[in-house]
């Protein structure tokens, strides 16, 4: 499933993915709401593909906003379903939009109780009641000298060392004996699940699988009614570059800054093996939502962390093939560019024309357009503070003047450089309106 180049059936197979993300398998609510929908698609559709449509769409920049918008909180609608529908179908009832972002990243709160979760604070466990978003929690969950092991097998890593070290109630994981047992009659290896630690850890599992259940039930309900009410989502599936799945989870940040300089070799063949996983998961999760757009924060190639030598050398080659993997499948892939991707710009800009959406934060986008927006759709950046604390006039104005810089020729999504948790909501208005009164072709 690795494409290090594309073949010449990429577009066709894109083209199947957007009829698909047209004509979704839902029952709109009429045919206002039907044609709502097929006109909000086209308009992305169209900017992607480096058409002019009607005018320059929008991605309202909204993560656990509506929770605060509906006057609950970000630790209630963790644990209770019923509020979470309640605050996202108001806010959908609410606001205009040309895509509606269902709760499918408000974890359940419940299920990281049940699993002892390591790797994350939340409202509650860990950050006060009121505190508006998540924290991650960075360790090194894997060190240096178990490269070879996560090569040699990545799925049995994760599950009997990542696990055990980051999901408490999974720390008997570590007693286990590899999950390959190519032998007739796997007596052995089928034993170990009497030991009562290991059988204890998956009936935790269990009982976390049953209470994941009743929130995809809940989160995938708000999709459908926002499919139905005519609002595409903007995303089907998520990846990410493999020096992020490497240092982000296992490494962490000063580990993998070391690797880079004591150990290149086995990063490189780590982030090798970590491409086809990459792929294969984005596909899997595009196949099953039916949108193409797969959302790709970057987290550790943003200037400042490197430089640009070692971006080419670490951190583009295997981005870059893993989002060649997602072309080549008929996706489009949305890279967030967070922090500052200036410096970067010459290097990202070896794309296939109209294949990707570059969604920019810290970023001068005249020279974004200039350089990649001449090849591939960009989006962004309105300031997150201007977002959270200016007024509805400076937003409209500044929106304006990306309008002006980044539209011409089509191939721009007007969007924040950041999501909003918290802030004036009036400003997510001003937003619509400055693309319908300044974004038209």
């Amino acid at each position: 499933m690795v494409a290090k180049s594309l073949d010449n059936a990429w577009k066709a197979r894109r083209e199947e993915r957007f009829k698909r993300w047209l004509s979704p398998d839902v029952k709109f609510n009429d045919s206002k709401a039907e044609a709502l929908y097929k006109e909000r698609v086209t308009r992305f559709i169209k900017a992607i593909k480096l058409e002019e449509p009607d005018r320059v769409p929008v991605m309202l920049p909204v993560e656990y906003l509506p929770a605060v918008y509906a006057g609950s909180s970000l630790k209630r609608v963790m644990y209770d379903y019923d509020e979470l529908k309640r605050a996202w179908l108001l806010f959908l009832h609410d606001f205009e939009m040309d895509s509606f972002l269902p709760p499918s990243l408000v974890f359940p709160g419940k299920v990281l109780e049940i699993l002892d979760y390591k790797v994350q604070k939340w409202p509650g466990h860990g950050l006060p009641d009121d505190a508006p978003s998540h924290q991650f929690v960075e360790g090194e969950y894997m060190p240096a000298e178990d490269y070879d092991a996560l090569i040699n097998d990545p799925a049995d890593y994760l599950q009997r060392y990542f696990l055990p070290r980051s999901v408490g109630a999974l720390e008997s994981f570590k007693k286990m004996s590899a999950l390959t047992p190519f032998v007739a009659i796997p007596v052995g290896y089928v034993a170990q699940f009497a030991d009562p630690e290991i059988r204890k850890a998956y009936e935790t599992l269990f009982e976390a699988g049953q209470e994941a259940v009743k929130w995809a039930m809940a989160v995938g309900e708000i999709s459908q009614i926002g499919l139905a009410s005519g609002y595409p989502s903007i995303w089907g599936g998520m990846s990410q570059a493999p020096f992020d799945m490497v240092g982000d989870f296992l490494r962490g940040t000063r580990g993998i800054m070391m690797d880079m300089f004591q150990r290149p070799d086995k990063l490189h063949e780590a982030m090798a093996r970590l491409v086809p996983v990459a792929i294969s998961d984005a596909v899997s999760a595009a196949n099953a939502s039916g949108c193409p757009i797969i959302f790709m924060p970057l987290h550790k190639g943003t200037g400042g962390f490197m430089s640009n030598k070692q971006f080419e050398e670490f951190y583009w080659p295997t981005l870059k093939e893993v989002m060649m993997g997602l072309i080549n499948e008929g996706l489009v892939p949305l890279p967030f560019a967070e922090g500052n991707y200036e410096p970067r710009l010459e290097i990202i800009q070896d794309m296939p024309r109209s294949s990707v959406i570059w969604f920019f934060e810290h970023m001068d986008m005249a020279k974004a357009k200039k350089i990649v927006g001449v090849n591939t759709c960009i989006a962004g950046n309105v300031p997150v503070t201007m977002m959270v604390t200016g007024q509805p006039g400076e937003v409209k104005e500044y929106c304006r003047k990306l309008i002006e810089v980044c539209a011409p020729g089509s191939g721009y999504i007007m969007t924040a450089g950041a999501w909003m948790d918290i802030g004036n909501p009036e400003n997510l208005r001003a937003m619509m309106a400055a693309a319908k009164e300044y974004g038209v072709y």
